[in-house]
Parts: C-alpha cells; sequence; structure tokens
C-alpha cells in the first residue's frame, strides 16, 4: 500500500500520521512531547522516536520520504531554520540533520504551507488549481498552493502576507516594522484594541459573543472586517487565488464570510469577488495531514 507519512513538529507536541493515499482516513497517528526545553539535537531524537512508534504502530516501514511541518521556515540559499518561535531551531541545518539520523529523505514546509497544502489537496480548496491559505491566530500568515504544490519562493516566505504592511506607522511589530498585517488581525491585537477603546481585558470569543449588545465590540469587529479585506485584497490582486481558506482562531469568526467578503469586494482590481473565501475542513488534523502531502 502507498503511504504518505508526515510529522508536525510543534513547540509542546510532535505529532505524526500515516496516510493511505489521498485519504483523510489514518493508518495510524501518533504523538509526543517535543521536550524543547532540553535542546535542538534531543528534539532530533524525539522526532526519530516519533517514527520508530509510527512504525512500530502501524506495521510499516517508514518510506523513502517523510514530510516535517515546522513552525518555522527553510532559508534555500543554506539549508538552514530561520523565524522559529522554537528558537533553538533557529540557524540549525534540521533537514540535513534529520536525514541522517532517520536514514531517509526529509521535505520541510513551515505550518502555514502545511495547513494550505492540506486545504487544497484534502479539505475545503479540494478540486481547485490555487488555493491561498491563511492562518489568522495568535499570529497572521499563509501559504500558496498551485495545482496541488506549495511554492515556498526564492527565500522561503512565499505567501507571508502577515508581515505586509496594513497601516501606515501602526502598532510595532516583533519582526522589527510597524502596522503589519498580524498586527491588526491577528487574536492578540483585536484584544488589545478592545482594551485601548475600553480598559477592559476580554478573551476574543468573549468580545464576539458581546457584539450585538457592546458598541465598542461591534467596533472593534468592524475594523477587523475593513482591515482584513483591505490585507486580503492584496493577496488576492497579486494572485487572484480560487480558493482562499481561513484557519486560526480569528478564522472562526462568522462575519468574516460575509462582511469580510464585502470589504475585500472593495478593495480587489475587479468589479466582483470572485474568489471563494471558506472555512477549513480539516481542524486540527491540517498541519500534519499537509505534512504528510509533502511528500505526494
Amino acid at each position: 500500500m502507498e503511504t504518505y507519512w508526515g510529522i508536525d513538529l510543534g513547540g509542546t507536541k510532535i505529532e505524526g500520521v500515516v496516510l493511505p493515499k489521498d485519504s483523510t482516513d489514518p493508518i495510524c497517528r501518533h504523538r509526543i512531547d517535543t521536550e524543547a526545553d532540553k535542546g535542538y539535537e534531543h528534539m532530533i531524537s524525539r522526532i526519530l522516536l516519533l517514527i520508530e512508534e509510527l512504525e512500530a504502530k502501524s506495521g510499516i516501514s517508514r518510506p523513502e520520504v517523510i514530510g516535517i511541518g515546522t513552525p518555522g521556515a527553510m532559508e534555500p540559499a543554506t539549508g538552514l531554520m530561520k523565524n522559529c518561535n522554537t528558537t533553538c531551531l533557529n540557524g540549525q541545518p534540521l533537514p540535513k540533520d534529520l536525514e541522517i539520523v532517520i536514514g531517509k529523505k526529509v521535505i520541510v514546509a513551515n505550518d502555514a504551507n502545511c495547513f494550505a497544502l492540506a486545504e487544497a489537496v484534502l479539505g475545503a480548496g479540494r478540486g481547485a488549481d490555487s488555493v491561498f491559505g491563511v492562518i489568522m491566530g495568535t499570529g497572521v500568515g499563509g501559504g500558496i498552493v498551485v495545482n496541488g504544490r506549495v511554492l515556498n519562493g526564492a527565500q522561503g516566505i512565499a505567501g507571508e502576507w502577515g508581515h505586509n504592511e496594513l497601516i501606515l506607522d501602526g502598532e510595532p511589530c516583533y519582526c522589527g516594522k510597524k502596522g503589519c498585517v498580524e498586527t491588526v488581525l491577528a487574536g492578540p491585537s483585536l484584544q488589545r484594541y478592545y482594551k485601548l477603546l475600553t480598559g477592559q481585558t476580554l478573551t476574543l470569543k468573549e468580545i464576539v459573543a458581546r457584539v450585538d449588545t457592546d458598541p465598542d465590540a461591534k467596533a472593534t469587529m468592524d475594523r477587523l472586517m475593513f482591515y482584513f479585506g483591505k490585507g486580503i485584497s492584496v493577496v488576492v490582486n497579486v494572485l487572484d487565488p480560487e480558493v482562499i481558506v481561513l484557519g486560526g482562531g480569528v478564522g472562526n469568526i462568522a462575519a468574516l464570510y460575509s462582511d469580510g467578503v464585502r470589504s475585500a469586494e472593495e478593495f480587489v482590481f475587479n468589479t466582483q469577488l470572485r474568489t471563494k473565501i471558506v472555512p477549513p475542513l480539516l481542524g486540527d488534523s491540517a498541519g500534519v495531514f499537509g505534512a504528510a502531502m509533502l511528500t505526494r
């Protein structure tokens, strides 16, 4: 049986899956603790352990190629990891080191690319030639899939719309710039804006629940819709994808698929927005399924 193996490398958990060809029904799915606090070499050993346990549980030997989803990106020119929030990975030759330890070829992509690929091949974008997968949660990221393949780009940053400037001289971003999409549309950014208006600290879910009774909650959501439309219109104008899939906690806000879409229509370079903007279908499976799909 032809199988695809994927590993989703997170800061606290490492999850692995063995999938039959183009299926969402795993032969085996397993996770262990990352133990990132013990350092880079220890994380390598944990990935190997997970693969060995997948072999034992599935009764299938590891394939010639394994996909790895990471919390950062690989610099194509050097093979070194960058932009990882699991900081011990930064500057390390993760793909090369994994190939030595595992004894097989690995293909690495960041978590947003894995999300986009899974939804493009198996989920809400299935059947579309071009899909843009959006992550709007504690941060904002994205991935581009064309004809079932991830577009990584010359610098490994294709799809990173979260660090386009959205508000001139706006809130500082961790990347060193100001007014990035992430500083406006990410969940913590929405919470900070509500607190600026009210002095109250509420969760995003609480703010959304108050939108019909609290003018400041409504103002926070109206601002989200306006700037979502403005930000995503740049993606549409450049890529013109058939489908945009919205993942992450902010992507669960139902109004994005009505008010947010209408806002985007105001900004795109066309009289009508034909791009479908849809919620994901795979839930928390997207990351590890997408890592497996890297090996197709």
